[in-house]
């Protein structure tokens, strides 16, 4: 009687060091210890042993989880979990310490304390065949009006089994090599989808580039004739609106720059690097006719005092200078086109 005394209490101080640290003294509590409680022995139903991996059989180095299940632990009672042995071999060795669970949890009516489903595991291995009698499980508990037992779990026979050789039958083979499998369409497919996308986007490439180059290419731009390009151009000058002193330079410029280039176009003279004199000294050599070229003469003289000698023409002058550009331009335009026709009529 007095070593079941002693042993209570040692029990007793033990769980109060080793939960005065616990924060909620409500819930369950668990110590890890080897010492077992005294008092009411309650034999239970055997432990549980889960392995972790799905195999009709256990073979050499799977994990198992060995414990225990508890169902309707009052709220307070205190567990005392048996100890895991301290020195181990690779034949039976604990892998992890005391693992507990809550499985579920009962509420409970005003004024009652809760109920708790518990699970209690450890997770263990063998790494040699053979049939393994696991120690017993001995849990000690003590409830919240404290009273003390120990609940004792059926022990579970553990059998560890390797991988059977048939030696009837058995062959020794040399390592083989890589399997190589068939292509399926299904794998083809991809690839040959990815060319086609990359082939069209190449082809698209080189057709930009060869659009943007005849677009820049002088063989492949078509190009308007001189004098329309010249019509065109000095029509924009029509009106009085660049009469106006402070603007009379840029109409001269425009009318004039517009007959250089079409005189560059139509006869074939570097008149956009020419002075007014030089202009008209190649265009003697010319089909075109001596009054309207002398008309064209004063023109540019004109333009050239206006552009270079502040002149301010009159508005009888300005509005003769348009007519006499598009004259010029139309009648020698005319006058090709009669050349050619005669061409045409003596070669027939």
């Amino acid at each position: 009687m007095r070593n079941a005394l002693l042993i209570c209490l040692s029990f007793l101080f033990s769980s109060l060091a080793v939960f005065a640290q616990e924060a909620d003294t409500s819930a369950v509590a668990v110590a890890d210890t080897t010492d077992v409680p005294a008092g009411k022995v309650i034999p239970l139903r055997g432990a549980f042993l889960t392995p972790l991996q799905e195999r009709d059989s256990v073979l050499v180095a799977d994990q198992l989880l060995y414990g225990f299940e508890l169902k309707g632990v009052t709220e307070g009672t205190r567990l005392v979990l048996p100890g895991l042995p301290e020195k181990q071999d690779y034949r039976l060795m604990y892998l992890s310490p005391w693992v507990l669970d809550t499985l579920n949890i009962s509420k409970a009516k005003k004024g009652n304390p809760r109920q708790f489903d518990i699970k209690g595991s450890v997770l263990i291995t063998s790494f040699e065949e053979g049939i393994y009698d696991l120690p017993q499980i001995a849990v000690g508990r003590m409830t919240a009006d404290g009273r003390t037992d120990t609940l004792v779990f059926d022990p579970v026979r553990l059998e560890v089994k390797t991988m059977p050789v048939d030696t009837a039958t058995f062959v020794p083979h040399d390592i083989k090599g890589q399997i190589r499998y068939p292509l399926t369409l299904g794998e083809v497919l991809p690839w040959v989808g990815l060319f086609w996308i990359v082939s069209m986007l190449v082809i698209l490439v080189v057709c930009l580039v060869i659009m943007r180059r005849r677009r820049n290419d002088p063989a492949f731009v078509h190009k308007d004739p001189a004098h329309i390009v010249a019509l065109r151009k000095l029509d924009q000058y029509r009106g009085n609106r660049l009469w106006a002193p402070e603007k009379q330079k840029a109409f001269y410029s425009g009318v004039t720059d517009t007959l250089r280039e079409y005189m560059a176009e139509r006869y074939g003279i570097g008149a956009m690097e020419m002075t007014t004199a030089e202009i008209f000294d190649e265009m003697k050599a010319t089909d075109a006719p001596k009054e309207l070229l002398a008309e064209v003469n004063d023109l540019f003289v004109r333009a050239d005092f206006v552009k270079f000698a502040k002149y301010v023409a009159s508005d009888d002058d300005n509005a003769a200078a348009l007519p006499v550009a598009v004259r010029f331009v139309t009648e020698t335009y005319q006058a090709e086109i009669e050349t050619e026709t005669d061409k045409d009529g003596g070669t027939e």
